[in-house]
């Protein structure tokens, strides 16, 4: 596909775009693909967002100051955050675009610019001048493949009377010739960007640079602790499902980006279902060659979106400003009696939806939830495993350094690339794949919740992990610093810095463990609540009234979303307990079949196992937990098997003993407080 550079509409046909005036043309029939509306769409989004987006600003600042001036927990994180923010690393060198009306693959040179930006140029020393370059792409929701019948078969799918045509021409041929080491750029409704590198190392490492790029430009609000950043996202949920849709089940890329990027996305998701087929019908050409062209119009109607909603959110601003300024007095005052407010209607709240909520979860939550959790932890557990291996690696590399030549450049050049060890997308790597592996596993537990953000899931996962590598590198080049003088000798550094590797690894696994669980438990949430708030909100009888009148920092809606996620965390954290916590009870009161688990983690050789809750299921009882003992681990050398039962009051325990010469099955129960024990050979 020949790719350009994304320029702005023209006033003109940004007028006709935004208020339906007059057709105007690029090959297409404007006013018919857009069904002749007069009302610009994207005034129209931003009249029907910004209500939400204001009540949900002061809910975020009444959590705020609520959590800025209640009881101080203690600090759970003992790494050191480095006060550098996640950035992406630049990367320069020559490719190959194809290009041109008709595109033909023309050499350029490509900057990866730490903002996220793609540009190109035809030579290295127009770069270099400060020159213009001849296009460039924001990297927000794109995708990367690196094969070339992947980019084919997307093609066929945007456009499937692709395999009728008959026209085929030469820009069709072009592309459809074999090509090596590909970088295909795909978007929904941005123009696709297609390249060749000249070596599989260059594939590599323009794939690992554009895909960290492409990671950090989407999750830039959802790295955000600003009240803000979080009001606007939980905006954009609360207007979705004002429209009719669910919090998440739409995909990522109304989700990812800046707030204009956002914004643009979902607008541009409305006209998609219409204007992309009614594009495709107005070009001419074979399937590929319109798909690809359809790509291009897109861009150029996506441009002119994102520039209206930069526009209508320049024009919020002052507003906002003031909005948060008379929040913070608002609520500073009068933080009592909101807070006091809230929970009695909060209460009121949750006696009425109580049993509902309990029947939603018995039914659709509670079974899929043990697989759903191990789901979420393994993924992350590979991914610190791979970190805390690597920040080993890179201790040790400088302790080597030292040994040979302690003072000089190559200690100082160990130094610097030890500390650049979270911004190198090639030794990151390792910890990243990790969370790709699980994606398709993932996709499929969470489908049934309507969930279908598992690409920003596992962003946020890869984000998590840089983040905690940058803290454990801050850490040990602080700690270092400070026990390290002139006055040491090479050996008694070595040995000062293995204490202060001793200590970080001590400090990594302690972060480690609490970061691994909150992930855990912030995903279930997100992954459950949209489901569960969709299923009770009819019942609930949930509406805009504004309990607090004049400021908005309390709505009856804003209310009861926030007991349904404190109930839902209540239940979420009966399963997802940290190690060396109690047993917890099950859903004793429940009168539907109800599975619950709990991880066993007591002595290594001792293997949880998670059942089936659909198979392990009757009224008023669940089976709690399965669990193995084997020699060395390993399944096929089993030599116990406990299968625990909880009918009401009462506990029925199931122990298979292989170990003996002669197996024996044992029942054991406890009935009225009285235990019994049967053997059987």
């Amino acid at each position: 596909m020949g790719a350009r550079p994304s320029s702005p509409l023209s006033k003109r046909q940004q007028q006709q775009l935004r208020g339906g005036l007059p057709a105007w043309t690029l090959g297409l029939n404007w006013t018919y693909l857009m069904g002749g509306r007069r009302q610009g769409q994207m005034d129209g989004l931003l009249r029907t967002f910004l209500p939400c987006y204001r009540r949900q600003l002061a809910a975020a600042v009444v959590k705020h100051i609520a959590q800025e001036l209640g009881p101080k927990e203690p600090a759970r994180c003992q790494l050191s955050h480095t006060k550098k923010l996640p950035r992406i690393r630049e990367h320069q060198g020559p490719l190959t675009l194809l290009w041109g009306h008709p595109p033909q693959w023309q050499p350029t040179f490509c900057v990866l610019r730490g903002d996220g930006c793609l540009e190109w140029f035809s030579h290295k020393e127009e770069f270099e001048a400060g020159a213009r370059p001849l296009g460039s792409a924001v990297l927000t929701g794109y995708t990367l493949l690196t094969s070339q019948r992947d980019y084919l078969c997307l093609l066929d799918d945007l456009c499937p009377n692709s395999s009728g045509d008959l026209v085929q021409e030469e820009s069709l041929q072009l592309l459809e010739e074999p090509v090596r080491f590909v970088l295909f750029l795909v978007h929904p409704f941005r123009a696709h960007l297609c390249f060749c590198a000249g070596t599989r190392g260059a594939q590599r490492a323009w794939r690992l640079s554009l895909q960290g790029a492409i990671r950090l430009r989407a999750t830039v609000l959802q790295r955000s602790k600003a009240p803000a950043a979080c009001a606007f996202l939980d905006a954009v949920r609360l207007y979705r499902g004002h429209r009719g849709y669910s919090g998440y089940s739409s995909g990522d890329s109304e989700m990812l980006g800046s707030d204009a990027e956002v914004l643009s996305a979902e607008l541009m998701r409305q006209l998609l279902p219409t204007l992309r087929p009614q594009t495709l019908r107005s070009l001419r050409g074979a399937g590929r060659i319109r798909a690809r062209a359809c790509s291009e119009f897109l861009d150029a109607v996506h441009t002119a979106v994102l520039a209206w909603a930069s526009a209508g959110l320049r024009a919020f601003q002052p507003e906002k400003d003031a909005l948060l300024a008379a929040l913070e007095r608002t609520v500073r005052a009068d933080l009592e009696q909101i807070l006091q407010q809230r929970a009695q209607r909060a209460g009121r709240i949750e006696a009425e939806i109580r049993d509902a909520l309990e029947v939603c979860l018995c039914r659709a939550v509670n079974p899929q939830l043990p697989q759903l959790t191990v789901a979420l932890l393994s993924p992350v557990e590979a991914m610190l495993g791979a970190v805390q291996t690597l920040l080993i690696r890179g201790m040790d590399r400088l302790f080597s350094h030292l040994r040979k030549n302690p003072s000089g450049p190559g200690l100082r050049r160990e130094v610097y690339e030890f500390g650049e060890i979270p911004w190198d997308p090639e030794l990151m790597q390792a910890c990243y794949r990790e969370a790709e592996r699980s994606r398709s596993h993932l996709t499929q537990l969470a489908e049934p919740f309507g969930f279908l953000r598992v690409r920003s899931l596992v962003f946020g996962a890869q984000d998590l992990v840089q983040q905690l590598m940058a803290s454990a590198v801050t850490t040990f080049l602080q700690l270092a610093d400070k026990c390290l003088t002139s006055a040491l000798d090479c050996s008694q550094a070595v040995e000062q810095l293995e204490k202060v590797r001793g200590l970080v690894l001590k400090k990594f696994t302690s972060d480690s463990e609490t970061a691994r669980w909150s992930f855990t438990r912030d995903w279930l949430l997100g992954i459950i609540w949209p489901f569960v708030w969709s299923q009770l909100r009819e019942q609930s009888e949930v509406d805009g009234d504004i309990l607090a009148v004049g400021s908005q920092v309390l709505t009856t809606e804003g209310v009861c979303r926030d007991v349904i996620q404190g109930l839902l965390l209540q239940r979420i954290d009966r399963g997802v307990r940290y190690p060396g916590s109690g047993v917890t009870d099950s859903c004793e009161l429940c009168e539907l079949p109800c599975g619950f688990w709990e991880l066993n983690l007591s002595q290594p050789e001792e293997q949880p196992v998670l059942f089936i809750p659909e198979l392990f299921s009757s009224k008023n009882g669940s089976f709690k937990w399965l669990r193995t003992k084997s020699r060395n681990g390993e399944l096929d050398e089993l030599l116990t098997l406990e299968l625990f039962f909880f009918f009401k009051q009462n506990e029925i325990k199931f122990l298979f003993d292989f170990s003996k010469s002669v197996s024996t099955f044992t029942i054991g129960y406890k009935l009225n407080s009285k235990s019994y024990e049967n053997v059987y050979p």
